[in-house]
């Protein structure tokens, strides 16, 4: 495996080797941070596909899987495929460039130009797409690519570490004077402007109108933050009803969502943003938990269909306010919810279940058989028993 070590401070020079799991992971250190802006963001890109290319050319393989965003990635991917006449498998995790020009982050028509031409030829030189949602794969298909050859193989549900814990739910609320027994919704994830994150001060401050018992809890980082915690501040509810605390290691988010009562998916409302896949949606469903949406597309739909969370988008913000409200404090509701989100992370997005489609979609493209990728992870997930 070749990735990026993301080294804000450029403390690392160069390449360095480690075994994960039993892996060997080649790593190369990349100054890179969510507090980046744009243009920074890209020469960083380029820092890493260009060094890429030089490493994977020494290593030994039958296809080559490049997972993106961002589009660069494609650039060594290919480069390698063809000297070493193997086939390459693209994963699109977001859809590039849709989403910065979407946002306002790419609007110079050269590098529009330059990015569409990038995104055109990194799917025609791949011999099967693997795209994280249903929105991701008519994306990549309006861009010209066959459907048969696309795969829909969102995030995982890690249903053994995320598996409710109560000693670790305990030890998280005691350590917490504002929490105690009261219902907790949670976000833990970047603070980003596609995040928008800016939701939760708007919900709080109308869940403090109702004197809500409801807690939320925002846990991450990121260029937004100090916006959020500003505005969190003038609106009367920064440490009252709103706490916003520092990032988590990833061995430490299983015991938050076994604390938490509810858990939340937030982005800004483009149809662009609404085909994401974030992690923070599977783990909440392996940890049981309801999950609250903000947004619309297919986690909205499914959501919807299973019972399980609260699919908010387009809600005025007061009728938002006085659902979640009343939800997180009908325990009836929240445990047929939470066993309908853990039965929905079991049967559709268990971790072992979307690594064996995976490796099925990888086989099909080192035999030939590209075009049966979409029977293998077809990403039909709305109905019972799928």
């Amino acid at each position: 495996m070749v990735t990026s070590y993301r080294d804000a401070e450029g403390r690392r020079d160069g390449w360095f080797q480690t075994t994960e799991a039993g892996i060997k992971v080649h790593w190369y250190s990349v100054p890179y941070s969510n507090q980046l802006g744009f243009y920074q963001r890209l020469r960083a890109f380029f820092s890493f596909a260009f060094a890429a290319r030089e490493k994977a050319l020494s290593l030994d393989g039958d296809v080559v899987f490049a997972t993106s965003t961002p589009l660069t990635i494609a650039l060594p991917a290919v480069f390698v495929a063809r000297k070493k006449q193997i086939p390459m498998v693209f994963e699109v995790r977001d859809l590039w460039p849709e989403m910065p020009i979407a946002v306002g982050a790419l609007n110079n028509p050269l590098l529009r130009f330059a990015a569409y031409r990038l995104e055109y030829w990194a799917y025609q030189n791949a011999s099967s797409v693997v795209a994280l949602s249903p929105g991701m794969k008519a994306g990549v298909v309006r861009a010209g690519y066959p459907a048969s050859k696309v795969a829909v193989i969102p995030n995982s549900s890690d249903n053994v570490e995320f598996l409710h814990d109560c000693t670790k739910a305990m030890q998280f609320r005691s350590s917490r004077e504002w929490l105690g027994e009261r219902p907790l919704l949670v976000y833990a994830g970047t603070f980003g402007q596609v995040n928008g994150v800016e939701y939760m001060v708007s919900l709080a401050y109308e869940l403090l109108k109702l004197n809500s018992n409801v807690r939320i809890l925002l846990v991450g980082d990121g260029r937004e933050r100090p916006n959020l915690q500003r505005a969190a501040e003038q609106a009367g509810v920064l440490n009252v009803n709103l706490f916003v605390e520092n990032p988590l290691s990833k061995k430490e988010v299983p015991g938050l969502l076994s604390a938490a009562t509810v858990a939340s998916n937030l982005v800004i409302d483009l149809p662009q943003a609404h085909a994401n896949s974030a992690n923070k949606f599977f783990d909440t469903l392996a940890a049981g938990k309801p999950i609250l949406l903000n947004h619309g597309g297919w986690m909205h739909d499914l959501v919807k269909s299973r019972n399980c969370g609260l699919a908010l988008w387009h809600y005025p913000m007061a009728k938002a306010a006085a659902e979640v409200d009343q939800k997180l404090n009908d325990t009836e509701w929240l445990e047929k919810a939470g066993a309908s989100a853990r039965a929905l992370a079991e049967e559709c997005f268990d971790r072992d279940k979307l690594a064996a489609q995976l490796m099925e979609v990888l086989q099909a493209s080192v035999n030939g058989y590209p075009e049966i990728c979409e029977k293998i992870a077809p990403g039909e997930y709305g109905q019972q028993g799928n």
